[in-house]
């Protein structure tokens, strides 16, 4: 930051401590909410016929589901490694590791989307990505991904009105997409124009969740505007990501034919768009929890799919991203505590016999 030290820093963390705490709060008021809300859905619907959808799909279909989607988190990864810079990035492997230890952060434990994105930049980062790279690309490649979730709700809306002009839910999602697309377009512009407030954000991250992998928020700057100074690298993450939503509305067809309901593609992908838009929206609940199962059973109405099969499919989804999750995030915490732990037990031990006072530096 030019010309204003560390002083500002401090004086934004309280501020910024309280609105984590609030954000905490309704957060938790949020999961607590929609924990309820699914318990209550599955219950109304009855607790053995959704029991007994899931057991059609079985262990094979289960395991087929969770295959699918580790290949659809492998080619969001690559979209992401895409994105960075060629200069400064790492193996794609290290952004595909990233992926895997930010949707388990996001899926898995009860945070915000926020909390998956630090937790994947962090992964990246001690697998040898350098902070600045870690967090620009990951600002750039959410964005992009954003702006492919944005398309892919609009392929979804086409369709809905192809194949349900009727439904009363077409004209509120139109007006809530060019809601979405101006906000997109505003995020962007922040990103190129407004670094005063990106400054900030980046000043906030960097204390609060990266410690020193981050000196300070001038060379997020730089990086980002590297990075959209590269056209061909955002059409390719842009192009990745879409081709992620695109098959991810695939793999939940292919499940759908294990739960024996043959939905034709154009009603499956029609579903997941507008469920991972009404997720968006709700954000403010960890892991959608109740959100995602509310809208299955709304949005598999329009095209026939009863509540029981909605709610086993939301279900699915659960398991297969806690087995997927669980595993990433526990070698994620192994490879940060072996990672620092050599690092601190020299420090100890050559302050003691020098008589230093003890504290960190």
């Amino acid at each position: 930051m030019k010309g204003k030290g560390a002083a500002p820093a401090v004086t934004v963390l309280p501020a910024s401590g309280r609105s984590v705490r609030r954000f905490g709060i309704g957060a938790v008021i949020g999961l607590l909410g929609g924990l309820l809300l699914g318990t209550a859905l599955v219950a109304y619907y009855g607790v053995a016929a959704v029991g007994g959808a899931l057991l059609t799909a079985g262990w094979r279909g289960f395991l087929v589901l969770v295959a699918l989607h580790s290949a659809v988190l492998t080619l969001c990864g690559v979209a992401w490694w895409l994105v960075a810079p060629p200069s400064g990035r790492a193996a794609p492997w290290v952004f595909i590791w990233g992926r895997f230890v930010r949707d388990a952060g996001s899926e898995v434990l009860p945070l915000s989307q926020i909390g998956g994105y630090v937790m994947g930049a962090r992964a990246a980062i001690a697998k040898g990505l350098s902070g600045t790279v870690a967090v620009a690309s990951t600002v750039v490649d959410v964005t992009m991904e954003l702006l492919a979730q944005l398309a892919y709700t609009v392929l979804g809306v086409g369709l809905l009105v192809w194949l349900r002009p009727d439904a009363a839910i077409v004209r509120p999602i139109g007006i809530g997409v060019l809601v979405a697309i101006v906000v997109a377009a505003g995020f962007i512009l922040v990103q190129h124009r407004g670094f005063a407030l990106l400054e900030r954000a980046a000043d906030r991250l960097a204390l609060q969740w990266l410690g020193r992998a981050l000196g300070s928020a001038a060379p997020i700057h730089n990086g980002i505007r590297a990075i959209y100074r590269r056209p061909i690298g955002l059409v390719l993450g842009f192009a990745g990501h879409l081709l992620c939503w695109i098959a991810s509305g695939l793999e939940i067809w292919v499940a759908l034919r294990f739960l024996k309901v043959p939905l034709a593609i154009p009603a499956v992908l029609v579903i997941e768009s507008l469920l991972y838009a009404i997720r968006s929206v709700a954000f403010i609940v960890p892991n959608a929890a109740g959100v995602q199962e509310g809208a299955y059973v709304m949005l598999g109405a329009l095209f026939g799919l009863s509540p029981e099969v909605a709610l086993a499919l939301s279900l699915l989804k659960r398991g297969r991203d806690l087995l997927l999750g669980v595993p990433s995030l526990l070698l994620w915490q192994a490879f940060e505590g072996r990672r620092l732990l050599p690092k601190s037990l020299p420090q100890a031990g050559a302050s003691d016999p020098e008589g230093e006072q003890g504290q960190l530096p």
